[in-house]
């Protein structure tokens, strides 16, 4: 395990005195420069209690090898036993000390005798969740491949203010719950994966004649207990908008997953599924909404076990900007109120956008698909998807303070990639205010693609990419205090991953990172992130657990 010392070492702190000595970055206003934080925290970093590796170049579990696709799509989610991680098409359970109990497998082995595309198709981009409330897993898988025309498609969806219904794509369901399928492959053998369709992401190819364009689909997988090797409830919905980079989260009344149309319109829509009924194996409908001209949207993931006020909204959350248009630059974060109604979807609602003023930022690399993070070595330079709010936003209430924690990668006026991050609350009439921000930016070295959370007692946890022109890209945890002063991370960095190699194979780095919180003491925030190993073609994944000063389980 690397350890990284409490002060900044030599090599840095002369590289950072060079980036200050050059001219200031013209893309960062001084009001963006005043919110950054060019130090590392003095405070002991945050213990690492797990570190193994996870899905990536040379993994082999009880189903056989891993077979690493770009990007990673990185996503993990933790119960009271089990560490669930899906990487683009395969997925795979460890018990919580990194012992690989099953897979690699497809994502789709879920819907094994289910029927349809969830069942025949596996793209890629599926999440899983851990839903505290109720003890159970849910796992989400968008069907990229476009069907063919069926009778009970939905028409064109378009912007509106009222509701669609996603029409069920699979008879019956979910029917009877469906016990874990598990392939009968000896260790060291492939799983093979049939081919993934080769396009960008959101991008299609040209679509079929009007009258033979068929629907895409959302897939749901939600456990029976809190044991991922257990029993299974599936859904398929059916949807006329390609369903690209889902980011499901939990509440109360649904499973919320919004959606990009495609990187070609600037489109996106975000859709509940009804969560009670699902938990329960009963027939379930999903009600979206689209929106016109806005970037990559957030739902509120709610951590813990405190509830929100009783038929609190769900707040959706986007950065500003939109790359299509050339405007890279924003000093706003828009939100939303989502209200469903599933006895009546026409009194649905998704109302905003509201505006929150924030320190103006940058997107890092100008946005997404593009390639500015540097590496040593090489001239591949990666991409940081910088033109979106990254997963999760975090909802938690805190002994009674409903709070929301995002971050993002931005510009800083040293040149670098930070991480912006953000703190709101949720005052009593549900409105939104900010309480912090930050951007993380020290010793000259970039840093982008966080994701964050909080505990129990509202410390904040963000793992983030690690790297620059020295350093091989890695994973790294910072972090802060309920109680230390605002807008600063004050403990000190921590190496979860520290890169070997650079990633030669493409620009698409990961394309997210993701934390989750363990539900056995609310206290430790899982996080997972790619790197590479020395000598390796592909990646591997890192998975650690860290846990903060002061929370107590």
């Amino acid at each position: 395990m690397n350890k990284v010392p409490y002060v900044v070492s030599a090599l840095a702190a002369a590289l950072a005195a060079c980036r200050q000595a050059a001219p200031a970055n013209p893309d960062v206003s001084a009001a963006g420069a005043a919110v950054e934080q060019h130090t590392m925290g003095s405070k002991p970093p945050a213990e690492i209690v797990a570190s193994f590796d996870g899905l990536g170049d040379g993994f082999t579990g009880p189903q056989g090898s891993f077979t690493g696709r770009n990007p990673s799509d990185n996503t993990l989610a933790v119960g009271p036993d089990h560490v669930f991680q899906i990487v683009n098409v395969q997925m795979a359970i460890f018990d919580k000390k990194g012992k690989p109990l099953y897979g690699p497998v497809g994502t789709n082995t879920l819907f094994k005798g289910f029927g349809g595309a969830c069942e025949s198709d596996d793209n890629g981009d599926a999440v899983v969740r851990y839903d505290q409330l109720a003890n159970r897993w849910l796992v989400v898988m968008p069907i990229f491949k476009e069907m063919k025309r069926r009778p009970d498609q939905p028409p064109i969806w378009t912007a509106s203010a009222h509701a669609y219904l996603s029409p069920p794509g699979v008879k019956g369901q979910p029917g009877p719950a469906a016990k874990l399928f598990v392939p009968s492959l000896t260790p060291g053998a492939s799983p093979g994966l049939a081919p993934r369709p080769r396009f960008p992401r959101g991008f299609r190819p040209e679509p079929p004649a009007p009258e033979d364009l068929g629907p895409w689909a959302m897939c749901y997988a939600v456990s029976t207990s809190p044991d991922p090797l257990g029993t299974w409830y599936r859904y398929e919905f059916l949807r006329p908008l390609f369903p690209d980079y889902p980011r499901p989260a939990v509440w109360p009344d649904g499973y919320y997953v919004p959606s990009s149309t495609g990187d070609t319109v600037i489109q996106k829509h975000t859709c509940v599924a009804d969560r009670t009924s699902m938990l329960t194996g009963k027939p379930a409908t999903e009600q979206c909404f689209v929106v016109d001209n806005v970037s990559f949207l957030n739902n509120a993931d709610l951590d813990g076990t405190a509830l929100p006020p009783a038929g609190a909204p769900n707040i959706v959350m986007a950065a500003g900007g939109t790359q299509l248009r050339g405007k890279f630059a924003d000093d706003g974060i828009y939100w939303w109120r989502f209200h469903v109604d599933w006895t009546n979807p026409d009194h649905s609602s998704l109302t905003g956008p509201f505006t929150i003023p924030v320190a103006p930022y940058h997107f890092l690399c100008d946005g997404q698909l593009t390639s500015c993070v540097r590496q040593p070595g090489t001239d591949r330079h990666l991409d940081a998807q910088g033109d979106k709010l990254m997963p999760r936003l975090v909802y938690r209430n805190v002994h009674g303070t409903e709070e929301l924690v995002v971050t993002h990668s931005v510009e800083t006026s040293g040149r670098q990639g930070g991480v912006r991050w953000y703190q709101f609350t949720i005052a009593p009439d549900h409105t939104v205010r900010l309480t912090q921000q930050g951007t993380y930016a020290p010793d000259g070295f970039d840093r982008w693609m966080a994701s964050a959370a909080m505990d129990q007692a509202g410390n904040i946890g963000i793992g983030y990419s690690y790297g620059g022109e020295r350093d091989f890209p890695g994973q790294r945890f910072a972090g802060r205090l309920a109680t230390d002063p605002p807008g600063t991370l004050t403990l000190h960095e921590t190496v979860l991953a520290e890169g070997e190699g650079a990633q030669k194979n493409t620009l698409r780095w990961e394309d997210y990172t993701q934390t989750a919180v363990d539900p056995s003491d609310d206290c430790t925030i899982w996080y997972v992130g790619d790197y590479y190993k020395k000598g390796a073609e592909n990646y591997s994944t890192r998975i650690g657990a860290f846990r903060m000063p002061g929370c107590t389980p």
